[in-house]
């Protein structure tokens, strides 16, 4: 006796897929305030891009562009190294 499969029409349906989320790009802050380098002494801007944990916040969360991560990446590690930033969250 045979077993009965999806491909014959048996008790066997598939799940109609789930449509993707697709969210609005976030524009980076740095372009729209014409910023050219981040300042590691401003510190009220770093810790918006830094989590409760201390983690740096990735591009995709925060919108900013690959030349200002850096930057950005470079500044808080700049601060934490003066201690103006913790390096753990508290």
């Amino acid at each position: 006796m045979a077993f009965p499969s999806a491909a014959k029409g048996g008790k066997f349906k598939r799940k109609p897929k789930r449509a993707k989320r697709v969210e609005a790009p976030k524009s980076c802050r740095f372009t729209k305030d014409d910023v050219f380098q981040v300042d590691y002494r401003d510190i009220a801007t770093l810790n918006r891009l830094v989590s409760s944990q201390g983690k740096i916040s990735s591009r995709k969360r925060t919108g900013s562009s690959a030349f200002y991560q850096r930057q950005v990446a470079l500044a808080v590690k700049r601060a934490r190294f003066i201690a103006l930033l913790p390096y753990v969250g508290e």
